[in-house]
């Protein structure tokens, strides 16, 4: 199984971890999408593989609990991808969500994270 994940195109890879995202899988979709040597630049700082990226998840499910997510734009070419996004949550909502993606080998394995949570209350 592990070698068909990585055979999957770019394209394959981000549909799914938008998906799984939006589900809320995140512990799935980090094993299955994120390389474990992945580094993600946010405004918070430089977070690397698994743990990083669990903890982000963790920090965004905080700022926003039980967010509805809404995709605006995801555009793919080769092995970059980029999503620009929105979210309400119950007292806050982001208007400005954006992140940016390297795929390769079947793995996200570079990441680039914006978004502003302002409150809604």
């Amino acid at each position: 199984m592990a070698t068909d994940l990585r055979a999957r195109s770019a394209a394959e890879v981000f549909d799914e971890h938008l998906r799984l995202s939006n589900e809320g899988r995140f512990e799935e979709d980090i094993a299955r999408n994120v390389s474990p040597s992945c580094v993600v630049l946010d405004r918070r700082g430089v977070f690397r593989g698994h743990d990083g990226v669990t903890l982000l998840a963790r920090w965004l499910g905080e700022e926003l609990p039980g967010a509805r997510f809404t995709y605006l734009t995801r555009l793919i070419e080769d092995r970059i991808a980029f999503l620009e996004w929105t979210a309400e949550a119950d007292g806050a909502c982001v208007r400005d969500g954006a992140d940016s993606y390297i795929i390769e080998d079947g793995w996200i394995v570079a990441q680039t994270i914006h978004y502003t949570v302002e409150s809604t209350r």
